[in-house]
């Protein structure tokens, strides 16, 4: 996985299995850092989680401000309530995760019961969110707005400080 997960359906298919993969590529850092156990080096161990929870939380950027405001409000309005929700408790649980891995001093056994959690919590969000929300995108974006989720999706960075509609 590199520093910035590329969704390389993101240019061919379509941004409902672009973001599908997304998802998969963020579980998969998570899952990594907890099968590794080769390393006694925790900031080299936890490489793979950093960066899947970057890109996590720039998903939820491009989901929050540059997908969800451009989908049809009537039936979809619970179901994005229900997203950025859930949306401000991964963040939070991403948060503390990173707080305890940036302090040195800290003890690093509830690393691995945290990134636990979060993966659960993904599951259950990701399941709800792939099929109700994601087709819409496809067929709800205009082109010029599907073309800005392809960019950002293909490399781009959410804004410093920027945090989920749930947290502000």
């Amino acid at each position: 996985m590199s520093a910035d997960l590329h969704t390389d359906s993101a240019a061919e298919g379509s941004l409902a299995q672009a973001f599908t993969a997304e998802h998969h590529d963020i579980d998969a850092g998570i899952e990594q850092y907890l099968a590794d156990k080769s390393t006694d080096d925790p900031v080299q161990r936890a490489q793979p989680l950093v960066t899947a929870l970057q890109a996590l939380r720039r998903h939820i950027y491009l989901e929050e401000e540059i997908v969800f405001p451009h989908l049809p409000k009537g039936a979809l309005m619970m179901p994005m309530m229900v997203m950025r929700k859930e949306h401000g408790e991964l963040w939070q649980r991403m948060d503390a995760l990173e707080e305890t891995l940036r302090s040195p001093s800290s003890d690093h056994s509830g690393v691995e019961q945290a990134c636990t959690e979060i993966l659960t919590l993904l599951d259950r969000h990701n399941m709800k969110e792939e099929p109700v929300i994601y087709p819409h995108m496809d067929a709800d974006l205009s082109e010029s707005e599907q073309e800005k989720v392809r960019d950002l999706l293909e490399g781009g960075e959410m804004p410093a400080g920027w945090v989920c509609e749930a947290l502000r």
